[in-house]
């Protein structure tokens, strides 16, 4: 790109999550939103850019990227024609709603030599980025486990995957991310109660590459919105609530007891409580910046294709499990550049 040239962006779908895109891409320093593909045109008449119906309207205007924000289903087909005509790609989450078809993706914008990344907005979290660093600087000790609870109403806007594909994939890749370690087995039970084709209800126990004990609990059934991430270790446990972006930390405490039948048991006990005070500044925001650099050609910490592979990976893993009751191996992989393994093998 030459030197002040803004970067001409695209964006494809109007849905809740495509109307968020657009309105971050529309005030994006460095970033001309140029126009958005979307079948049913501007319901709301508020976009400053122009609505075309089709991929190729919006090829024809001249796009250095595109993000892609349209139902899951469609993400392998738009993405390749997205990476065969040289245009780089923010894709949402899931990357894509199967194994093969987030392969595909991945290769072909490898092959081409393209900036791609997917839309795990989690790790833009301040509350999450604060625990990873934390962390990673040993804070918690040795990490025990990781609990997750994502639940809330039934969003009418998904109609092409389950709670699994559109949800559990939040925790799955920000648990992967904060511990720095990869899923080696999964077990998973589903229910569906809306009925609707999917799954709306997913209970995970999962176990990481160094023993950490993972547990999931996802569902879009509930009238209580939450979002928690719990991760219990050596020192105490860290309680990241992402709604908010607060961080809490619970120390554990040693005591002393008089009492001799409990000497020989060293439990924990309650100690202090910090809630500590971070940015707050909005992950859309510096999902869409850390894009935005990438494609520029600077360094930059975005969530890679392949990373976004291996969280669907491990999604379709507790898909087989629930099917077939079983618990599901997800096997060592070759890892990319940022260290995430790849492939899977069934159990």
């Amino acid at each position: 790109m030459s030197e002040g040239r803004k970067l001409r962006a695209g964006l494809i779908g109007l849905g809740a999550m495509g109307r968020n895109h657009a309105r971050v891409l529309s005030n994006l320093d460095g970033v001309e939103l140029v126009g958005v593909v979307d079948p049913a045109g501007d319901v709301t008449g508020t976009l400053r850019a122009p609505v075309v119906p089709e991929l190729s309207d919006l090829l024809a205007l001249g796009v250095d990227y595109a993000v892609v924000a349209c139902p899951t289903a469609l993400h392998e087909p738009i993405g390749m024609e997205l990476a065969a005509n040289g245009v780089c790609a923010l894709i949402e989450k899931p990357l894509a709603q199967s194994v093969d078809a987030a392969t595909r993706l991945v290769e072909a914008f490898e092959a081409a030599g393209l900036v791609a990344g997917v839309g795990h907005i989690e790790r833009y979290n301040p509350a999450l980025q604060s625990l990873r660093t934390r962390l990673e600087a040993g804070e918690l000790g040795e990490v025990f486990q990781v609990v997750t609870r994502r639940q809330g109403p039934f969003p009418h806007r998904i109609a092409d995957v389950g709670v699994v594909m559109d949800l559990a994939t939040h925790d799955i890749d920000l648990t992967a991310w904060v511990t720095g370690q990869e899923y080696t087995s999964v077990s998973a039970r589903t229910v569906s109660r809306s009925g609707r084709l999917h799954e709306d209800m997913v209970a995970v126990v999962g176990q990481l590459a160094d023993g950490t004990m993972v547990n999931h609990l996802v569902n879009w059934l509930s009238p209580l919105k939450e979002r928690s991430t719990v991760v219990t270790g050596d020192k105490g446990c860290f309680v990241a609530d992402t709604l908010t972006a607060d961080l809490t930390f619970y120390a554990n405490a040693a005591i002393d007891t008089e009492w001799e039948a409990l000497r020989a048991f060293r439990g924990v006990a309650e100690g202090d409580m910090v809630r500590y005070a971070i940015p707050k500044r909005e992950p859309l925001l510096v999902e869409h910046e850390r894009f935005r650099d990438a494609v520029e050609g600077k360094q930059s910490d975005i969530v890679t294709l392949r990373q976004g592979l291996r969280t669907v990976q491990v999604a379709a893993a507790l898909l087989e499990s629930a099917s077939d009751g079983r618990t599901v191996a997800v096997g060592p992989a070759a890892a990319d550049r940022d260290g995430r393994g790849l492939q899977p093998t069934p159990a």
